[in-house]
C-alpha cells in the first residue's frame, strides 16, 4: 500500500515538474533563436558595410590610379621640357589635335531654316539628305605663349572650305580672378555655346541655337571675367564687339560627393545690320533687318555620380531658355517681334561605355502680320522635335552614336535616323563642366 501510495506521489509531482521544466526549455530555445537571429541580422549588417566599403575604396583607388598616371606623365613632359632649357623650341611646342566627324543619315530631307527667323547658316541644319555626309573636320593648335598668355587657334573643314573657328589669346596671370582674352571665341554667353560641337550629347544643336545663333555666336573682340575666391561658383563676365556686347554671370558648386550644379544668365543687345542678328544666318535681298535686338538666356545643369567618379555611371539633365525682342526696319516694313525656344535634355551613363539620352526642344515667334510673305512670317505653330539617342564611347578619344528625331518643324512632320561617328586625333584638352 505503501509502494502505492509513493508510486501516485511521484506521478503527481512529475505532472506538475515537468511542465515547467519544458517551458523553461521552450523559454530558453526562443532566446537562443532570437540571439542567433541578431547575431545573423548583426553580421549581414557587417558584411553589407565591409562591401560598401570595398566598392568606394575600389573606385577611389582607380581615381587615384588614373590622376597618377596624368600626372607622372605632366611631369616627365615637364622633365624634358626643362632639361632642354626655356630657349628649346620644344618648350612651347603647341598641343596639336584634330577631330574627325561624319554620319549616315535616313531622312526625308532637311530644312534650312526655322520658320519665322532668319535662315541658320552653314552651322544650322534641320537633319540631312538621305546618304553618307563628312562632317566638319577640326584643327586645333594650343600653348602658353610664355608665362602671362595663353594662345589657342582652331580650324574648322567642312565641304572643301576652311574657317577659322577660334583664334584668341587670354591671360594667365592678372590678380584677383580676373582673366582678359581677346581676338575670335565662342561666346560664353550660355551653357552649350561655349563647348565645340563634337562635345555636344545629340548629333545636332537644340531649336533655338539654331534659329538664334546659326548654331553657335562666336565674338570677335574682347571678353573680361572675374571668378570670385569663394567655395562657392560665382562668375562675372563682359563681352565686346563691333556692334554687339553681351553680360553673363554664373553660379555653382557640389552637393554632397555626388551631384553639382552650374546656374547662368546672360544678356545680347546687338546693333543689327544687314539681317544678322546676332548669329551668322544671311537674309534674301531685300529683307534685311536694320534695328536692335536684345536677348536674354537662362540656362541650368545638374551632374550626378557616385563619389564624382564619372567614368562608371552618370547622368546630366541640362536646359536653356531663350527669349529675344527685336525692333527695326525689316526691308520697309516697320518690325517689331519678338521670339522664344527653350530645351530640356538628360544624358545617362548607364555604363562604363554606353549612354543613353533624350532631348525635347521647341522655338516660336510672334513677328506680327505684316511680315507675311517674307522669311519672318509667322508660321502661326510652334516648331518642335523630340530625339532620342544611344551611343558608344570605346575610349574617351571615340565614339559612335544613333540618334532618331521627330522632327516637327515644317508642317509635314519627318521621321529622321543618324549614325555618327567622332574620332579625336592627338592632343585634345578636357572639356569645361
Amino acid at each position: 500500500m505503501q509502494r502505492i501510495i509513493l508510486i501516485a506521489f511521484l506521478l503527481l509531482y512529475g505532472m506538475q515538474v515537468l511542465p515547467a521544466h519544458a517551458q523553461d526549455i521552450e523559454k530558453e530555445v526562443a532566446e537562443l533563436r532570437q540571439l542567433v537571429a541578431d547575431m545573423k541580422n548583426d553580421y549581414e549588417q557587417r558584411i553589407s558595410e565591409l562591401e560598401s566599403r570595398l566598392s568606394r575604396a575600389e573606385r577611389l583607388a582607380s581615381s587615384a590610379t588614373r590622376d597618377a598616371e596624368e600626372a607622372y606623365e605632366i611631369a616627365e613632359q615637364s622633365a624634358i621640357d626643362q632639361s632642354a632649357g626655356s630657349s628649346s623650341p620644344n618648350a612651347f611646342n603647341p598641343g596639336v589635335g584634330a577631330v574627325l566627324t561624319g554620319m549616315y543619315a535616313s531622312a526625308s530631307g532637311a530644312w534650312e531654316s526655322v520658320p519665322g527667323f532668319v535662315p541658320a547658316g552653314e552651322h544650322g541644319h534641320g537633319g540631312a539628305e538621305k546618304g553618307f555626309h563628312v562632317g566638319e573636320t577640326e584643327i586645333n593648335l594650343k600653348a602658353s605663349v610664355d608665362a602671362r598668355f595663353y594662345g589657342n587657334l582652331t580650324f574648322a573643314l567642312h565641304e572643301g572650305e576652311a574657317e577659322v573657328e577660334e583664334a584668341w589669346l587670354q591671360t594667365t596671370s592678372l590678380p584677383a580672378g580676373l582673366t582678359l582674352a581677346g581676338g575670335r571665341m565662342f561666346s560664353a554667353a550660355g551653357y552649350l555655346n561655349s563647348f565645340h560641337m563634337h562635345a555636344d550629347d545629340f548629333v545636332d544643336r537644340p531649336l533655338p541655337y539654331q534659329a538664334f545663333f546659326g548654331g553657335r555666336y562666336t565674338v570677335d573682340g574682347l571678353r573680361a571675367r572675374w571668378v570670385a575666391p569663394t567655395p562657392l561658383l560665382v562668375e562675372l563676365g563682359a563681352e565686346a564687339s563691333e556692334d554687339a556686347y553681351s553680360l553673363f554671370a554664373k553660379i555653382g558648386g557640389d552637393v554632397g560627393s555626388n551631384h553639382a550644379w552650374q546656374a547662368g544668365i546672360a544678356h545680347i543687345s546687338t546693333d543689327s545690320v544687314g539681317g544678322e542678328h546676332e548669329h551668322e544666318g544671311e537674309a534674301e535681298e531685300g529683307e534685311e533687318f536694320i534695328g536692335d535686338s536684345d536677348l536674354t538666356i537662362v540656362d541650368f545643369v545638374w551632374k550626378w555620380a557616385p563619389e564624382g567618379n564619372t567614368t562608371v555611371r552618370n547622368f546630366k539633365i541640362q536646359g536653356e531658355y531663350f527669349s529675344r525682342s527685336e525692333s527695326g526696319l525689316f526691308g520697309d516694313i516697320d518690325y517689331d517681334g519678338d521670339q522664344s525656344g527653350w530645351y530640356l535634355q538628360g544624358a545617362w551613363q548607364f555604363a562604363p561605355m554606353w549612354r543613353a539620352g533624350l532631348r525635347y526642344d521647341e522655338a516660336d515667334v510672334d513677328n506680327g502680320p505684316l511680315l507675311a510673305g517674307t522669311v519672318l512670317e509667322d508660321p502661326g505653330r510652334t516648331a518642335s522635335r523630340v530625339s532620342a539617342m544611344l551611343d558608344f564611347s570605346p575610349s574617351e578619344y571615340s565614339r559612335l552614336r544613333l540618334q532618331y528625331t521627330k522632327d516637327d518643324v515644317l508642317p509635314d512632320s519627318q521621321d529622321q535616323w543618324f549614325l555618327q561617328y567622332i574620332m579625336s586625333l592627338g592632343a585634345h584638352g578636357a572639356h569645361q563642366f
